[in-house]
């Protein structure tokens, strides 16, 4: 590929996160179309290796180490005068959104799986959806789970089979290429970091730290290495008589494909239950894949079928009857 088509197909990928965002994040849809714009900039994110230049990396890594820049103008002078600082956060991070708010559309899946339940996350990042049991939750403003800080709002439309407990959950264990610890604080930052700026960025953050709290309280037993290879390692750790799940959410997508299809064809084979929270696509049989691998809502599946329709970050189910 020449360099001005490597430079034009990422200025796309910036365009199509400015309309992702646009509602959620504006700071970032404004911060996008300016990269998109700015051949010096898009220089800098073409110098990264492939799978580091993406825009959710790349301004959290602004984030972390001097806020969210007001403007184009200030994102293109702090990476002018700040590159290498810059360049060793993106290499030494990865995109690992911990939103514990997806689990109101893990919940519904689990509760469709007789328990105990061992809970296997591949991507786990710092862990924070390995805890639907220690959250409470309202749908569409009905209670289920106890009081807490952490408190999982979300609106449903068709036939939501919403759980009227929450399941037993008889062990927590989590694989990542780079498991993040909540009780070290530059992690916990890094974290943080991640949150999109916007009008649910304090509500995001409180939830986070809250839930962070709980995990440091209960640490889940978190693999170090690659969800392929560090899959049998977990599921070892499954204790007799509970039922082993797998789950991830938010994960495919940074996976190269053929890792992927090994993966999906991997655990199809075992004796394990399935639940998925991805982009349509991602997991075959659940949509078309969209641009950049992504799309407007993620999609909920339990063994490879697609149930419902789900926001990114939580707060929205909309069941496929």
């Amino acid at each position: 590929m020449t360099e001005n088509a490597e430079l034009e197909r990422l200025a796309a990928g910036f365009r199509a996160f400015s309309a992702e965002t646009a509602v959620e994040a504006p700071a970032y849809a404004a911060l996008a179309t300016a990269v998109a714009g700015d051949r010096d900039v898009l220089g800098f994110v073409a110098g990264l290796p492939a799978g580091k230049r993406h825009p959710t990396l790349f301004f959290a890594a602004l984030r972390f180490l001097g806020g969210v820049p007001a403007d184009g103008a200030e994102l293109r002078d702090r990476v002018a005068a700040d590159a290498d600082r810059l360049r060793r956060t993106v290499l030494a991070r990865a995109t690992q959104t911990n939103e514990p708010a997806r689990c109101a559309a893990l919940l519904v899946a689990l509760g469709l799986i007789d328990g105990p339940l061992a809970l296997v996350e591949v991507g786990a990042s710092a862990g924070l959806c390995l805890y639907p049991d220690r959250y409470g939750y309202e749908y569409d403003g009905r209670p289920v789970g106890p009081p807490g800080r952490v408190r999982l709002r979300c609106t449903t439309s068709g036939s939501v089979p919403v759980p009227r407990t929450l399941p037993r959950i008889a062990a927590r264990i989590g694989v990542d290429l780079n498991p993040l610890d909540v009780t070290d604080p530059d992690d916990l930052a890094w974290l943080r970091a991640l949150v999109w700026p916007g009008p649910v960025e304090a509500e995001r953050v409180q939830r986070l730290d809250a839930a962070a709290a709980i995990a440091a309280r209960e640490p889940p037993r978190l693999l170090t290495g690659d969800l392929l290879d560090r899959l049998p390692d977990a599921l070892a750790l499954v204790p007799a008589g509970a039922t082993p799940v797998v789950l991830h959410t938010a994960v495919l997508p940074y996976v190269p494909a053929d890792r992927r299809a090994a993966f999906v064809d991997r655990v199809r084979g075992l004796p394990v239950r399935w639940v998925a929270q991805e982009a349509p696509g991602m997991v075959p049989g659940t949509g078309e894949v969209g641009p950049g691998g992504w799309g407007r809502s993620f999609v909920l599946s339990l063994d490879g079928r697609p149930l419902a329709q789900t926001a990114h970050h939580g707060g929205r189910i909309d069941w496929l009857d």
